[in-house]
């Protein structure tokens, strides 16, 4: 069995504090602790670089992602990483290579690889991202940048042909890619912080929402729930997360049971976590898998989310479901009627520990580096 491999990340993966690199860091952590000999690759353009990497790899190589060089052919976050430097490295040895995302897939079908065992995590269907970006930019010039991403990210997308391996996030994705390229195709879930659920048993008594508030899409998810759901509701909610814009504190004043929790460390969200009660994490972009999501679900009580949120990532029997703002001013209600049982929380167990396992879904890789 190869003992070695090359992990080219699209992005630093340390400190895992956003969605995408979560999965990364922790697929690096999870397959270290099964022996295998991680050679990462990563580009770095603002978040530094990070000794903890080096605990888990065997060498760390970092690369210049530029950032102002564009392709007429390729999409942006293919051009961007495409970097000469990173092919000479790949080719010092024979170990299989693994490609996080689209993003890193610059060199996949390049004639030096050919005869190399190659696999790409497909972290999202990113044409389909991009256009739903591009829907709901105002601005006419990040529009037409979105647009064209999509456009050529679509015929990219033709390129995976040249890996043996596609480890797809979410069943919704596996949907979409096994017809393209049949048994090449594997699902293999999103790896996260979690080893095991704490979700408290009993009551919580503010509902919470918790993302990156900077990020349009949460801003969006945020707004709706404090002024279609929560805004003539009697139960308090605490909208909690990143870099929210000024005019949130202004647009949230009204509401007297409505708090801003901003910039909360890692341990004040996981106690925020914990205390709240009913978890509301509404999407308005079906794209990948959410992995605030899964969070919630390994720390917190109960979650209530739309159709968007969780429709085919397999934890649909985890959730409540609404998706009108009536439809989730009543269950919103019907929820902080109930206690969080330890029957639900054996149920949650039962799938999150078995399907979401890093180890298991690890193994699952490790398998298919043995070919």
């Amino acid at each position: 069995m190869p003992s070695n491999l090359h992990l080219i990340s699209f992005d630093v993966p340390h400190p895992p504090d956003y969605g995408g690199v979560v999965d990364v860091f922790y697929r690096i952590k999870a397959l270290a602790e099964l022996g295998i000999k991680i050679h990462l690759h990563c580009f770095e353009y603002g978040r530094g670089q990070s000794d903890e990497l080096e605990r888990y790899c065997q060498t760390v190589t970092y690369y210049q992602r530029h950032t102002a060089w564009s392709s007429v052919w390729q999409p942006h976050i293919v051009a961007s990483r495409s970097n000469k430097q990173l092919l000479k490295n790949l080719l010092t040895d024979d170990f299989p290579i693994l490609f996080e995302g689209i993003h890193t897939c610059a060199f996949l079908d390049h004639d030096s690889l050919a005869n190399r065992l190659k696999l790409v995590r497909l972290h999202n269907i990113e044409a389909h991202y991009y256009s739903y970006l591009a829907q709901n930019e105002p601005n006419l010039l990040r529009r037409a940048y979105f647009s064209s991403e999509a456009f050529k990210l679509q015929h990219f997308e033709r390129k995976l042909v040249a890996a043996q391996h596609l480890l797809t996030i979410s069943p919704n994705d596996f949907a979409y890619f096994s017809p393209l390229f049949g048994q090449k195709v594997h699902y293999i879930p999103a790896f996260h912080a979690h080893n095991e659920v704490v979700s408290p048993i009993g009551r919580g008594q503010f509902a919470l929402y918790h993302g990156n508030l900077s990020v349009n899409e949460n801003y969006q998810a945020a707004m709706f729930l404090a002024n279609q759901v929560f805004n003539d509701l009697q139960i308090p909610l605490i909208i909690a997360g990143k870099n929210p814009h000024i005019n949130w504190f202004n647009a949230l004043q009204k509401y007297s049971h409505i708090e801003l929790c901003v910039n909360p460390s890692e341990l004040e969200l996981f106690e925020l976590m914990q205390d709240a009660h009913l978890h509301v994490l509404p999407t308005f972009q079906p794209t990948g898998i959410k992995l605030k999501l899964l969070h919630a679900l390994y720390t917190g009580r109960f979650c209530l989310v739309n159709n968007l949120m969780v429709q085919n990532t397999g934890l649909e029997s985890l959730c409540s479901v609404a998706n009108s703002p009536t439809e989730f001013k009543a269950k919103v209600q019907q929820l902080f009627e109930l206690d969080f049982t330890q029957d639900l929380l054996n149920t949650r167990t039962a799938l999150l520990q078995t399907t979401f396992s890093n180890l298991n879904n690890a193994r699952k890789i490790v398998d298919l580096l043995r070919e």
